[in-house]
């Protein structure tokens, strides 16, 4: 150590006072830089690569059905994605399933945050119970609605619907109900997301100006129009934000009940993008379709993040 000390103050000493706090942080830097190095290169792996693969495909034809046609073929995917009906249909699909879900877990989310603050007792309790669905696997879940809740004749919403008169419904068969199936699914998984994030903005509220407010005689309605829902405003967008880019992605739950159908009913962009690939094997034509929703989601999640900054 003696020496080690020795040779450090030699260096220092050898280097002009005027210099040393630039070479310092010169090595600081090198430090930092030799730190997230691995990280970085990980990160490049594992996102970058593929996506620069996946748009390279997207320019060649590569059905593994008929190797034989395979090859370069430019712009010609995006050409016949745009004429595509079923991608018109299932891009439809996508904006439904995403537009509703976002909506729904914002209002019962914000409803429950609302109603929960107002709770004396029990707040732990009903966090630690309403979090318990966005610990789920989202395939789980469809299992679970597709095993116990969904089922004709035995399902819980089935006999619901059967004791309140309304009769046995083929949830998953019928085009509508189906659809209506997945986006109650995801609602319910990703509601409790939205309720955490909003609960604690609530929290981090300033109670003085809901004084003041009750001091001019404000009503509830008032108070929750003119205060409330302006300061909660950034977690609100934030939460659409963050929901929109899962849902529109969204798979494994609604691959899970309904496999895209009855016929393509449920099918969303993602799911189609993953039959073009690996059940009718046209890993080009789906690598299009996979960029398509890539771009989709950029330009929606552009829009989102403009109006967050916007007053």
């Amino acid at each position: 150590m003696g020496s080690a000390a020795t040779a450090t103050k030699v260096n220092a000493t050898a280097i002009p006072a005027s210099d040393f706090g630039r070479v310092l942080a010169q090595r600081e830097r090198r430090f930092a830089a030799a730190l997230l190095a691995p990280a970085f290169l990980a990160l490049l792996a594992t996102t970058t690569f593929p996506l620069l693969f996946l748009v390279w495909t997207s320019a060649f034809r590569m059905d593994l059905a008929m190797p034989f046609t395979n090859g370069y073929v430019g712009l010609e995917n995006y050409k016949v994605l745009l004429t595509d009906e079923r991608f018109w249909s299932s891009l439809l699909i996508s904006l439904v399933y995403t537009g509703s879900t976002v909506i729904l877990q914002v209002v019962i989310g914000l409803a429950l945050a609302l109603l929960v603050m107002d709770m004396k007792r029990g707040q732990g309790w009903f966090r630690v119970i309403a979090i318990l669905p966005v610990v789920l696997s989202p395939a789980v879940v469809g299992m679970i609605w597709r095993t116990f809740m969904l089922a004709p004749e035995f399902g819980i919403i089935d006999f619901l619907a059967i004791n309140a008169g309304l009769g046995s419904k083929n949830w998953l068969g019928d085009p509508l109900l189906a659809m209506v199936s997945v986006i109650i699914i995801h609602t319910w998984q990703w509601t409790p997301f939205a309720f955490m994030v909003l609960l604690a903005s609530l929290a981090a509220l300033p109670e003085d100006i809901y004084e003041a407010a009750r001091l001019d005689r404000a009503t509830a309605w008032q108070r929750f129009q003119r205060i409330t829902l302006p300061l909660l405003r950034p977690a609100i967008v934030m939460v659409i934000i963050m929901r929109t880019m899962v849902a529109l992605t969204a798979f494994a739950a609604i691959f899970t009940v309904t496999g895209g159908g009855p016929g393509t009913a449920t099918e969303i962009l993602n799911l189609y993008a993953y039959r073009k690939s690996f059940t009718e094997l046209s890993i080009g034509y789906g690598s299009a379709l996979a960029v398509a929703l890539l771009i989709v989601t950029i330009l929606i999640s552009a829009v989102l993040f403009a109006m967050r900054r916007a007053k």
